[in-house]
């Protein structure tokens, strides 16, 4: 599938939300070559691609999403849910990397 998608760069701006630093990123970017992102909750993975290739110019091999439902939580007597987010796990092509810590200085 080898489609050339253009896609505005304004919208491929507003795409990627935030890196996720966690355990479990942490765990999954070291042991398959990913790393996971928070992605608008309309995005798809050609804009995600494209996306994470315009901003880190970096090669991507493919994206899988993952959509999370928010936690259910109470405050005394009331109860409310946070809000749903979605994740996208993006797999570099073999020599691709990035690294957040050298970039937060």
């Amino acid at each position: 599938m080898s489609t050339i998608v253009k896609h505005s760069e304004e919208r491929l701006m507003k795409v990627l939300l935030a890196p996720v630093i966690s355990e479990k990123a942490t765990f999954v970017a070291e042991k398959n070559e990913q790393v996971v992102f928070r992605v608008a909750p309309d995005a798809t993975k050609p804009e995600i691609k494209a996306a994470v290739e315009l901003l880190f110019k970096v090669e991507v091999e493919s994206v899988q999403v993952a959509n999370r439902q928010g936690k259910q939580k109470r405050t005394g007597r009331f109860t409310g849910r946070r809000n749903h987010t979605k994740r996208a796990f993006v797999s570099l092509k073999p020599g691709q990397e990035i690294n957040f810590s050298e970039e937060a200085k």
